[in-house]
């Protein structure tokens, strides 16, 4: 990103807060991202982070309350809702610097550091063999906004943060907005390409646009469109002749031109999600709960039927792991500029794990064998679903994929024993309740390595 142009220009070892700032990562409009390290010593937060600094300063008064709606959207969001598919937000600072008079006064939210960007990697491989997964922890990270009662307003692939081992999150909530009744209020700025035809030219009071979560489904058709073909479901090629073929589709003088290619049940999906008007495209996909179990279903990452597994990656062990520069949040802006290193694909894990399950893995991250269960097992090394691997190697990582809050039991616990009993040195361990560890519900991550579990339980909490 050599001679480009930021939003908010932060020198290279600058200091705010406990953070010391790096290299940037990415720009928009009003706001650039920067890689940083942790200067000062603090058990609680990540070493490193990304920065994401507003710009203030020089701006006119109107451009300033409109930064200001920007970034408290975007605050109140990360600090109200906490999920497994929204980027982490760990803290809020601001600038207190008048010898720095373009930063001074500058908002600055500190977030988890993404190790690339679903458009990245689109710009570089179309139609990634990850794809479908991809879209169904896309799809999740939708339901579970909707779910807490908050529609995304800018759903596309540079909104889209892929972490370390390959899973991904939702981010960038500048045009988020909590629903109020039937609708939301969201500023008037969208991204045409992802944009539903009722808002390409809409009405705007004083509170912003009427928006509602029907919007974020037809973005999610368009990325599911573009992520499985490398294609637009809509002709043109300008994002302007695209949003014309959109405005006369919706009054029924152009039809999608859904590529040929996209398998049967994905082509059913994505038509629901692009239909017309905002009721027929909520009747036809009866809301974001509805859509994920249909795209878990066909991506292959439900336990409902036997499907397909995806390939399997196994992650590289590189000095370098991700396959791109480590792009983080930029402003809501279809300019966002974004720098990509050619380096290998990237690699995932976690992913393969079926819902309402507990997967553990031979190898960190979610890479190498895996095993899973939907229940309590007490022999890892019989029955249907064995673990044969643990004979002779330690589990690596785990992640307990259950989302279902109607049994009350949500976490899990593992033991060494065959019978849910500590085996060896587990006896000793102090406020471990006889258990070799737990794993709370939704969350991933490594063991220490040395040991292989041989039977698992399911637990209100650990």
């Amino acid at each position: 990103m050599t001679g480009q142009p930021y939003a908010v220009p932060v020198p290279k070892g600058y200091r705010i807060g406990p953070w010391e700032v790096r290299e940037p990562l990415a720009s928009g409009a009003f706001a650039t991202v920067y890689d940083a390290t942790r200067a000062a010593d603090d058990g609680e937060l990540p070493r490193r982070a990304a920065l994401k600094f507003l710009a203030t300063g020089t701006r006119t008064p109107r451009q300033l309350h409109h930064l200001r709606d920007l970034a408290e959207r975007e605050v109140q969001l990360l600090r109200r809702l906490r999920s497994p598919r929204l980027i982490r937000m760990y803290d809020t600072l601001a600038v207190d610097d008048p010898d720095h008079p373009e930063l001074d006064g500058a908002t600055v939210l500190v977030l988890e550091r993404a190790e690339g960007s679903l458009d990245a990697v689109l710009a570089r491989t179309p139609s990634p063999e990850a794809g479908p997964a991809l879209l169904a922890q896309i799809c999740e990270g939708l339901h579970q906004l909707h779910h807490a009662g908050w529609v995304h307003g800018d759903l596309k692939p540079a909104n889209v943060l892929l972490m370390a081992d390959g899973s991904a999150r939702l981010a960038d909530f500048n045009l988020a907005a909590e629903m109020e009744g039937t609708h939301a209020y969201a500023p008037a700025f969208a991204t045409p390409d992802y944009t539903p035809p009722e808002l390409l030219w809409p009405e705007v009071d004083e509170r912003g646009t009427r928006i509602r979560p029907s919007a974020d489904v037809w973005a999610f058709g368009v990325l599911a469109h573009v992520v499985l073909t490398g294609e637009f479901p809509l002709p043109g090629g300008t994002s302007e002749a695209r949003s014309d073929a959109a405005a006369r589709y919706a009054r029924g003088r152009e039809e999608l031109r859904l590529s040929p290619g996209l398998p049967d049940a994905w082509r059913e999906i994505i038509s629901d999600c692009l239909a017309r008007t905002h009721e027929e495209r909520t009747g036809r996909t009866a809301g974001t709960a509805s859509l994920l179990r249909r795209v878990e279903r066909v991506a292959g990452t439900s336990p409902a039927a036997r499907l397909p597994r995806l390939r399997p990656y196994r992650l590289r062990r590189t000095a370098r792991v991700s396959t791109l520069v480590a792009v983080a949040l930029a402003a809501a802006t279809a300019s966002t500029m974004y720098a990509v290193r050619e380096d290998d694909e990237p690699t995932y894990g976690y992913h393969r794990c079926p819902v309402a399950s507990v997967c553990f893995f031979s190898e960190p991250n979610g890479g190498g064998e895996m095993c899973s269960w939907d229940r309590d097992d007490a022999d890892w090394l019989s029955g249907a679903d064995t673990c044969l691997w643990t004979r002779d190697r330690p589990v690596q990582s785990i992640f307990n994929n259950s989302s279902d809050d109607s049994t009350g039991l949500g976490a899990v616990a593992y033991f060494r024993g065959r019978d849910f009993t500590p085996v060896g040195e587990d006896v000793t361990r102090k406020n471990s309740r006889n258990r070799t560890g737990c794993t709370s519900q939704r969350n991933q991550g490594n063991l220490a390595g040395t040991y292989a579990p041989l039977s698992h339980k399911w637990i209100a909490r650990c």
